[in-house]
């Protein structure tokens, strides 16, 4: 098997690993600041840090910060994974074919915030590099990452801030890279058996390397750091909101559809479980509760079908909202 420093070079390693590392601090920091402005005894982030030992499938290491019972996030989970493996798994050569079997390097930060308010929408992010390559052949690297937004009940000004954030954090990239990251985004966050979107999308990006080593990484460097401007602001506004044991009814509904998406059609799911990952870092993305009905049908004129209506389809938020949404700031 190729080692790390065969498919790529320590001083690369060393570079992207701690901006990973840093990213998960600033990030979990961040949500903890949230809760801690609810007053005393406000929620923190557990970390949990592991590798793998000897024998196992991979090699590696990790930390796993996971918040449960908190009073703005049920429960967040931000996960940094760094781990070798002696031959990439299938979801991970759809479109590689000519590394099927190969020695791979993995490392990457993802998380999914599952907030207590129904009016606080769920969250997702990722940004990740991997390198593989055949023994005597010259590695190959790239990237991927983005990040989509899934609210339970839709409010437009939310998904155009959230869409304008990832938009300029591409900008310096290419006017290309929102319009087909979006795009990207509202393809793979579907719902294939239901035939409905995840959520309002974002953006989204696999294999990517046609910037070349530097740029690709600024890229996803640029996008990791946008989270949080994208993101808390939704939740300060929303977080106050009151509601009732409808809202947290259809809450728990909709989280079933995200617990359907993650296990069935996720390739970061099936990547780490098909791979011999960590099965409780891999499921950090699962919700604390759910619910499923069985062909549930909510009023015509409610707030829920208004979702499903008007936010769970392919939209241009930016050319719809950019001059009538509110600010966020």
């Amino acid at each position: 098997m190729a080692d790390a420093q065969t498919l790529n070079p320590a001083d690369t390693v060393t570079r992207v690993r701690g901006y990973l590392v840093g990213l998960q601090a600033r990030i979990t920091d961040a949500l903890e600041a949230v809760e801690a402005a609810e007053g005393e005894g406000g929620a923190r982030f557990l970390g949990d840090a592991w590798s793998k030992p000897p024998g196992e499938p991979l090699q590696g290491d990790g930390i796993t910060k996971i918040m449960e019972g908190g009073r703005v996030f049920e429960r967040a989970g931000c996960g940094f994974s760094h781990v070798r493996g002696p031959q990439l798994p299938p979801s991970a050569t759809q479109h590689r074919p000519e590394l099927a079997g190969a020695p791979f390097e993995a490392m990457g930060v993802s998380l999914v915030f599952h907030p207590r308010n129904p009016y606080v929408p769920t969250v997702h992010m990722n940004v990740r590099m991997i390198a593989a390559g055949h023994p005597g052949q010259a590695p190959t690297c790239w990237f991927g990452g983005g990040m989509d937004l899934t609210p339970y009940y839709g409010f437009e000004e939310d998904a155009v801030h959230f869409h304008r954030t990832c938009r300029d954090a591409l900008s310096a990239f290419g006017d290309d890279k929102y319009p087909r990251f979006k795009q990207w985004c509202d393809e793979y966050f579907y719902l294939k058996h239901r035939n409905e979107q995840r959520g309002v999308g974002g953006v989204f990006y696999d294999d990517f390397s046609e910037l070349g080593f530097e740029q690709s990484l600024a890229m996803t460097q640029s996008v990791g750091d946008a989270f949080l401007g994208a993101y808390l602001p939704i939740v300060e506004k929303r977080r106050g909101m009151p509601h009732g044991e409808r809202e947290r009814d259809f809450q728990l509904y909709r989280r079933g559809r995200y617990v359907e998406f993650n296990l069935v059609w996720d390739r970061g799911t099936h990547f780490g479980l098909q791979s011999g990952g960590r099965t409780e870092s891999i499921l950090l993305s699962m919700p604390p509760l759910v619910s499923w009905s069985y062909q549930r049908s909510d009023a015509a004129d409610s707030a829920e079908a208004d979702l499903t209506q008007r936010f769970l389809v392919r939209r241009d938020w930016l050319a719809e909202g950019l001059g009538t949404a509110q600010s966020m700031a």
